[in-house]
Parts: structure tokens; C-alpha cells; sequence
């Protein structure tokens, strides 16, 4: 069965959906095949770096959960990110598969969404689906920020809850929470990582001083970076950018995510990337 890993956080704006998009892309190029889905139904964007063709997709998470489709059929390979753009000699030569399920950036399904909302144990029972019908080894949840019922049923099943921070007052209060959520649920295994951390502040500091805060352990500490605002999420950073300083510390967070025994390729270093 593929390891679940629940990406996280109380606000938005957090970079979420980019850290889950290149965390996924770093544990996929070992070899190992990896799904994605976007359960941020109310504001998805994870498609983005990814070049998803938004005229390509002809199902989405709202047809599956509204019964319109298997939730097969709402599923795409988008492995091409490893052969284009010029990226062929970065990777391991026997790059996995990755599978993303986009949720509908179509205003009015997003309406009923809001209106209506959807079951989230079917959501559940599609994972469940998806995760033997692709034969997966990692399933990334991409949750809608803050607490809700659809969050707290995919943190239960997960076996690793990530919640992203940025060092702000009001991140630091909300993450408290969702932590003191995850511990009554009984959530098997979190980490923090903290985003978009400026320059001026001192990883190792800003690390012991989040570890105390909340007695979770750090995976990362991802600066915040011209870069990525250039990239504007037209691509995947670690893709673009496979020496930078935040595609070392993603590659350390993915490190922490693996099962050793589930690499396809184990000999192949997850450290640092070479283009």
C-alpha cells in the first residue's frame, strides 16, 4: 500500500501546493510512482507547474465526487515534466511516474462546492482506489488550508501530516492549532516546514526555536528566494533550478518522507541535485 503524506497548512498563501509539487517530483524521480491529488477543491492550483493543458482535462475531483466518473478518470500523467524543457541529463536515468488528479478551476463548480460541499469519505474511498489501480508508492494530499471536515479525514489516514509555516504571528498561532488537532486525532507522524524564510534569519536558529515551540521536528527550513518569483509556478523549481539552495533543502525534506525499502532505484542519492 502507497504511504500517504497529508501536505498541510492553517493559512493560505504558505507555498504550499509548490512544496507538495516538488517534493513529489524529487520522491518520483527515484524510480517510484507517485500520485497527487488537489483536495484544495476550493482554490486548486497544483496543475499549474505542472503544464497541465486545462483544455485536456476532461474530468476533474468534482466530477468523481459528484459520481459523474471513476476517479480513474480524472487522473493524468504527468511524468512529461522529466523529459521536457530541456531536463533530460538532471535526472535518474529510470525516472517513476507521477499522476495528478486537478480539482475544477471552473467558477461555478467551485460555487456548488462551497454551496453544497461533497463526501469526504468517498473522497477517502478514492485514495484507497487509486492507490491500488496505479500501483502507487506515495499518495500527496494537497489540503485546503484551516480546519475542516475534509482535512481532518484525510489527516487520520495519512501517514505523515506536513504542515507548512512561514515565520509569521499569525502562521505560528493557526499551526498550534492544526498541531493540537493532529495530536488528538492521533495523526501517526508529523513535520513542520517552514517557507519562505528570509535571508537575514538563521536556519539553525529559526529550526530549535519551532522545534521547542511546538515539540514536532523540523524537516526544512525553505528560504525565500527571486527565483521563484520569477518561475511565477510556470514550472517545477526543483526542475528549473537543481542546484539551488531550495531544491537541496526539498530533496532533504524528501529524504525524510521515504520508506527506504519502497526506492526502486536505492543506490540513487536523493541529496544533491546535478543538472
Amino acid at each position: 500500500m502507497a504511504k500517504i503524506i497529508s501536505i498541510h497548512s492553517f493559512r493560505g498563501g504558505t507555498g504550499k501546493s509548490n512544496v507538495t509539487a516538488n517534493l513529489a517530483t524529487v520522491i518520483a524521480r527515484t524510480g517510484c510512482r507517485v500520485g497527487i491529488v488537489d483536495t484544495d477543491i476550493q482554490s486548486p492550483g497544483i496543475h499549474v507547474p505542472f503544464g497541465l493543458d486545462e483544455s485536456k482535462v476532461k474530468y476533474t475531483l468534482n466530477d468523481y465526487l459528484w459520481g459523474r466518473c471513476a476517479i480513474e478518470a480524472a487522473t493524468y500523467d504527468v511524468s512529461s515534466v522529466f523529459t521536457s524543457r530541456q531536463k533530460q541529463n538532471w535526472f535518474n536515468k529510470n525516472p517513476g511516474k507521477i499522476y495528478l488528479i486537478p480539482s475544477s478551476i471552473k467558477t461555478g463548480e467551485i460555487s456548488r462546492i462551497l454551496r453544497e460541499g461533497y463526501d469526504a469519505r468517498l473522497l477517502n474511498d478514492g485514495f484507497r482506489n487509486l492507490m491500488q489501480r496505479l500501483k502507487l508508492d506515495y499518495l500527496f494530499i494537497d489540503t485546503h488550508p484551516g480546519i475542516n471536515e475534509e482535512t481532518l479525514l484525510s489527516a487520520i489516514i495519512s501517514d505523515v501530516l506536513v504542515v507548512i509555516l512561514r515565520p509569521d504571528k499569525q502562521d505560528y498561532q493557526g499551526t498550534a492549532v492544526t498541531i493540537d488537532v493532529a495530536r488528538k486525532l492521533d495523526v501517526q507522524k508529523m513535520l513542520l516546514v517552514v517557507n519562505k524564510a528570509l535571508p537575514s534569519l538563521n536556519p539553525e536558529a529559526l529550526k530549535q526555536q519551532v522545534q521547542a515551540t511546538y515539540s514536532v521536528p523540523v524537516a526544512g527550513i525553505l528560504p525565500v528566494c527571486e527565483e521563484m518569483f520569477h518561475l511565477a509556478s510556470s514550472d517545477i523549481f526543483c526542475l528549473r533550478y537543481p542546484e539551488h539552495p531550495w531544491t537541496n533543502v526539498v530533496s532533504g525534506i524528501a529524504k525524510q518522507l521515504i520508506d527506504n525499502h519502497k526506492l526502486l532505484n536505492p543506490s540513487f542519492s536523493l541529496g544533491r541535485m546535478r543538472s
